[in-house]
């Protein structure tokens, strides 16, 4: 049993993190910094064996993986553990929705990678809801970003990622690539395969790990010194058990079998004659959710749902679920293949707290919130989760920002993956909706359960119960025979016309939300809250309660910056990128978005002066209107001298907008500071600002969490 143990009174990485004081006289930030992570940060000290690392990541997922690369890439070492000697080829998560795929393009070009592999658009862009795949369809919208939405399994998405990880000089390990022994052990860039987090200890120097393994068939355990311990190990996270974090939501919402399959026939038959994503299959023979994650190579799940303890996993053997997908396909492909069965449960649960154990254990993706699959909110929630905790990881560790910064990960991710859990029980309920008005409806089966469970449950033997609940199941099923749904007869024609009412209406299982994908913002956090903010998560709520879905573009602070094409002037490329490509993927740097105006370049020399103090990647991104000529461009250069990193860029605004700031509701007085991750930190407009030093050290104090000043 995985087991926690304390000692010691040590504080985050056995250091003060960033002491800082604002200088009176000098008006400058003097920082009083220890080497963050302590020993932790090299080898181990002395007489201690146990390798040292910074940082370690339980969990080997997109979430795992992606968490591993960002930290590498900006310069913090760590290692991963995985407690599977091999990753499963079963497809999961398939759908990746326009903000993680805007965070994949700063990958080292992974999503234009996944836009490469994944299956012809045309082939995904519809729902079917069907008696045997044949039905109504739901065609996506089109959104305001420099990049669509991707249908990419998850095993072919973490094949990507180790591709990406080894390009950055990760390996990954089995037991037997390392051996038994600590000494001079160095893990940092590793994934061990095999090696499951079984105890966690903290101490005064940080947290020691205990890494359990099966090497020639003995139990062996590895011990790992860290600074850290990132649990991304999913949705039965070990890490959360051990840290004591306990969940609080709706459980056990329904439990039901993946059954993934292939059939190159299958998939032809649907190319060819209906293709899509998702099936919704109702007939009196089964029940089920076809995935299509593959038409072309015919790769399939089938979700079908069950009721233990009449119905128990063991029953779905490979013959029973080949006559289920025959039942729901309608006809019998000759060359099914079911690849892998295993049984899983919906919940719509978030942790109650995302750090714990004295701040070194932090919970990151499923293992910090389970939701049901309607929307796709899981993988794309828990990818925007790495992205907000790496940056501000890295200035913690260059001792540029405040322990306390860590805090911010959950103030502003923990909001967000509450709302998208409300949502996604909204959108599971809106796709029952659609068996509801042809007589199948879920709530009463869970009632039938129910009652057979709390009546006939300690009475009468299990086969009996279940030769009940499949009958009683079998009389629901027979309310989408062709003999009740069809025009003529006066029920199903009411049913049927219920349905057409529900997908004219748009009342069915959407996808995209583009209003939460690529429109949520952080209220508290690592940012300048605005004062005379008019949306609250309860506003937020009650307005996406009316199912809109328009995305509009917004500069508050804690909102992603909003995209618009911009060309580079004074350079000789002619090409366009987004305004989010202002902001560097290579390392944390923050950027300022100001207009040619004398007194926002004023801030911005203020600006770039104190980060300087502070050690701060930033550049000041000056945007030009259209048309602009080079005359006036190089004022930039004399307005913003002696600093040179700052970059000139061009507005190409799309009709029926005329300027970036027009779009964003802003007039040009505007300046927005844009941190790491894309998100606004702060904005304000310029001659409001009658002490630009003052309001830019005020500005980082309060960004970077350092509290301590003195005036």
């Amino acid at each position: 049993m995985p087991s926690i143990a304390g000692a010691g009174g040590g504080r985050l990485f056995s250091v003060n993190g960033a002491a800082a004081y604002w200088g009176s006289s000098r008006r400058r930030l003097l920082l009083l910094q220890r080497p963050l992570f302590s020993s932790l940060a090299g080898g181990g000290t002395g007489d201690d064996v146990t390798p040292h690392l910074p940082v370690v990541i339980v969990g080997a997922g997109p979430v795992g993986l992606v968490l591993s690369f960002l930290l590498t890439k900006f310069g913090i070492k760590c290692a991963v553990l995985e407690k599977n000697v091999e990753f499963t080829r079963h497809p999961r998560a398939h759908f990746i929705n326009n903000r993680t795929m805007e965070i994949f393009r700063k990958l080292d070009g992974l999503a234009g990678d996944i836009e490469r592999s994944q299956p012809p658009v045309d082939l995904w862009r519809k729902f079917v809801y069907c008696t045997s795949l044949s039905g109504s369809i739901l065609d996506f919208d089109k959104i305001i970003s420099p990049i669509s939405v991707a249908h990419f399994s998850q095993h072919k998405l973490v094949d990507l990622l180790l591709k990406k990880l080894d390009g950055i000089g990760f390996q990954t390990c089995l037991p037997g690539d390392i051996g038994s022994s600590t000494q001079d052990l160095v893990l940092e860039n590793k994934i061990l395969m095999g090696h499951e987090c079984s105890s966690v200890q903290l101490t005064d120097k940080g947290i020691l790990i205990g890494a359990s393994f099966n090497e020639a068939g003995r139990m062996q355990e590895r011990k790992i010194h860290c600074g850290l311990l990132l649990g991304a190990d999913g949705a039965r996270s070990t890490v959360r058990e051990l840290a004591g974090i306990h969940m609080k939501g709706q459980r056990d919402l329904q439990k039901l079998v993946s059954v993934h399959f292939r059939s190159k026939d299958l998939g032809k038959y649907l190319s060819r004659e209906r293709p899509g994503m998702l099936f919704f299959i109702f007939n009196p023979g089964a029940i089920g959710v076809l995935v299509a994650h593959d038409l072309e190579h015919g790769e399939f799940v089938l979700q079908i749902p069950f009721y233990p303890p009449q119905q128990m996993f063991e029953d779905f053997s490979t013959k029973i679920c080949e006559e289920i997908i025959v039942k729901l396909v309608g006809w019998e492909p000759s060359d099914v293949q079911v690849l892998d069965i295993k049984p899983w449960v919906m919940h719509a649960e978030v942790a109650e707290k995302y750090i714990g154990c004295d701040n070194r254990i932090i919970l990151v993706g499923d293992a910090a919130h389970r939701f049901p699959p309607a929307g796709g909110f899981g993988m794309n929630t828990g990818v925007q989760d790495a992205h907000n905790l790496a940056w501000k990881l890295c200035l913690l560790q260059n001792g540029v920002a405040s322990p306390s910064i860590l805090q911010t990960y959950e103030s502003e991710r923990r909001p967000v993956a509450i709302f998208n859990t409300e949502l996604s029980v909204e959108n599971f309920k809106a796709a029952m909706s659609i068996p509801a008005a042809l007589g199948l409806d879920p709530t009463v089966a869970n009632s039938v359960h129910q009652v057979i469970n709390s009546s006939l449950g300690s009475v009468i033997p299990r086969n009996l119960q279940k030769s009940v609940l499949e009958g009683l199941f079998s009389i629901g099923r027979a309310q989408v025979s062709d003999y009740i749904l069809n025009e003529k007869n006066p029920l199903g024609s009411l049913r049927l016309a219920r349905l057409r009412s529900i997908l004219d209406e748009g009342k069915s299982l959407q996808l995209q939300f583009p209003a939460e994908d690529l429109g949520f913002h952080y209220e508290l956090g690592a940012l300048v809250a605005e004062d005379c903010a008019e949306t609250t998560y309860e506003a937020e709520k009650q307005k996406h309660s009316k199912r809109s879905r328009e995305y509009i573009p917004s500069a508050k602070a804690g909102s992603r910056l909003p995209h618009m094409l911009m060309r580079a002037l004074s350079t000789s490329n002619e090409g366009v990128f987004s305004t989010l490509d202002l902001v560097n993927g290579d390392k944390p740097e923050f950027a300022l978005i100001i207009a040619p105006l004398k007194v926002s370049y004023e801030l911005a020399r203020a600006m770039l002066k104190i980060a300087d103090e502070l050690k701060l990647p930033t550049k000041i991104c000056v945007i030009w209107p259209q048309g602009s000529v080079d005359a006036k461009v190089k004022g930039s250069r004399s307005e913003l001298a002696p600093w040179t990193n700052y970059v000139d860029v061009e507005e190409v605004p799309r009709a029926p907008v005329n300027s970036w700031w027009e779009m964003c509701q802003i007039t040009s007085k505007s300046v927005i500071l844009v941190r790491p991750d894309e998100h606004i930190a702060w904005r304000t407009e310029s001659d409001r600002v009658t002490d630009a030093d003052s309001e830019v050290r005020r500005v980082f104090s309060e960004v970077l969490c350092l509290t301590s000043r003195i005036q």
